[in-house]
């Protein structure tokens, strides 16, 4: 991305923010003149300014210098929020440990998981195998996504871009409405802000949220289970099908919709 095309974003927010350039100086302690400069793009803030600035317009910095803000959607802006970074801790070698987030934790996970002391009391292993990235374990309940039976513990990899989140691909999200779910996601943030969540035990049926329920989501890499899963072919669902079944589920939205809005006009 070009400098003009930062500075463009950069005046953007702090219009949207209805802050003039000496107010919106203020907020980020630093010179009028200064703001003056990075809208005109005669200069180029930090890595901890852009942080900043982020955070006000409430994006991720991959977001403000790689995409024409002012195009954004509302769930773009929302859901992104505070993303740019994720707690972590480290062992003596300064490599990142694997924390655990088991059952009994999971409800105090969803006001913790920006804490950074409320993480380092989360138990941490090493799994040696996985690709170098960052990586939280969370043990599952319920039995929505058979094979993988409850008290499983599912590795996930961090996902920062939530547009990143492939088709019929299992993740861990933690949400505001449910708490924390395993799911197969399909990705719909595009055309209406929404993703379906799929189980593989098909007794439980299908349902969206919007992207902005999403706190953080981390793609499945690897699970560890002290039980063998007993695969049932009778209840086995391709991926395949499992988007047959997500575009029904559209579809039925739509007509619904239609109907609805038929009704009112009537």
């Amino acid at each position: 991305m070009t400098i003009v095309k930062l500075n463009e974003n950069i005046r953007f927010i702090r219009r949207q923010l209805g802050l003039t350039q000496d107010q919106f100086a203020q907020q980020l302690d630093i010179k009028r003149s200064l703001v003056g400069a990075y809208e005109e793009g005669r200069a180029e803030p930090r890595l901890e300014l852009l942080q900043k600035i982020a955070a006000m317009a409430g994006l991720s910095v991959d977001l403000l210098i790689g995409r024409d803000v002012s195009q954004l959607k509302d769930y773009e802006r929302k859901s992104l929020r505070a993303k740019d970074v994720v707690v972590i801790t480290v062992d003596d070698d300064r490599k990142d440990n694997i924390e655990l987030v088991p059952q009994k934790a999971a409800a105090g996970y969803l006001n913790g998981y920006a804490d950074t002391e409320y993480i380092k009391e989360l138990p941490r292993f090493k799994l040696p195998i996985l690709n170098q990235g960052t990586y939280r374990a969370f043990e599952i309940t319920g039995d929505s996504m058979l094979p993988i039976v409850p008290g499983t513990i599912v590795i996930g990899e961090w996902v920062e871009d939530y547009h990143d989140i492939k088709n019929g691909k299992s993740y861990i999200l933690v949400t505001q409405r449910d708490g924390i779910v395993y799911k197969r996601v399909f990705n719909y943030l595009e055309d209406t802000g929404k993703l379906f969540l799929v189980s593989d035990n098909r007794q439980y049926a299908p349902y969206q949220i919007d992207g902005t329920e999403v706190i953080e989501a981390w793609s499945a890499k690897a699970y560890i289970s002290v039980q063998f899963p007993e695969v049932n072919t009778k209840n086995e669902m391709s991926v395949e099908q499992l988007a047959s079944v997500v575009l029904e589920l559209q579809q039925e939205l739509q007509t619904l919709k239609a109907a609805k809005a038929k009704k009112k006009s009537s």
